[in-house]
Order: C-alpha cells, then structure tokens, then sequence
C-alpha cells in the first residue's frame, strides 16, 4: 500500500497534512489501509465547522458494507471545513482517499503522537 511520506499517521489509521510549526489548518482524511480494511463506504458522519475536537477522541463515523467505524481527532483544535464531497458520495474515500477523500481541516492547537510514513507502515505492516 502507498503511505505518502509528506503525511503524518496515527496507530487509528487518520492522515494528517501538516507541517509542525505552520499556523495552516491541517487536512485530515483516513489511510488507504483503513479505507481497504473497511471495504465499500456508504455513509459518513464528519465532524461540524466550528466543532473543537480533542486528539484521540471520537470525532465522526464511517459506516461500510462490512461495520461501523468511530473517526478519531489526530490533532485537537477547531475544524474549519468538512468536506461536502465525501458526505455526498463516501466512495470517494475508497477511491482517492489521500486527495478527493480528505474528510475535515483543523486549526490546530495540540499535536501528540503522530507518526512518519514509515512509522505507520512498520506499525501496521503495509
């Protein structure tokens, strides 16, 4: 599977696009791994504009064929966009889920325990 390197991981399989020490909202959206485990998406419950969420606290909802999945906060601050595509048409984040599948942006205001590409992929063996 492909981890994109400029990307940082958690071990709950979220992506963040961020640069530490930058002031710009972080896009988040899940791995090709996570989006391969859970199989066709078919509804997806994102986390409002303006909401603050808390690292590693459940943020939204990913529902497939296969299961329900919670969505976790990879960082804590304020989400300043969803994206509207995913909601209107989940597959999006099976087909593309590091572009097209991008799920909210942050402002953010903690970052802890992220992981490098090749942290995640030794963690999860892909």
């Amino acid at each position: 599977m492909d981890h994109p390197e400029h990307l940082l991981y958690t071990p709950e399989h979220e992506w963040v696009d961020w640069t530490p020490g930058t002031q710009e909202p972080v896009t988040v959206g899940i791995t090709s791994y996570a989006a391969e485990s859970l199989g066709d998406l078919v509804f997806v419950q994102l986390p409002e504009v303006g909401e603050r969420v808390t690292s590693g606290d459940v943020c939204g909802e990913l529902e497939s064929t296969k299961s329900v999945s919670d969505l976790y906060a990879p960082v804590s601050g304020e989400v300043v966009e969803v994206n509207g595509g995913v909601v209107d048409d989940p597959a999006l984040i099976n087909s593309d889920p590091y572009a097209a599948g991008w799920l909210f942006k942050v402002r953010v205001e903690n970052a802890e325990g992220l992981l490098t590409a090749a942290k995640y992929v030794e963690l999860t063996g892909s």
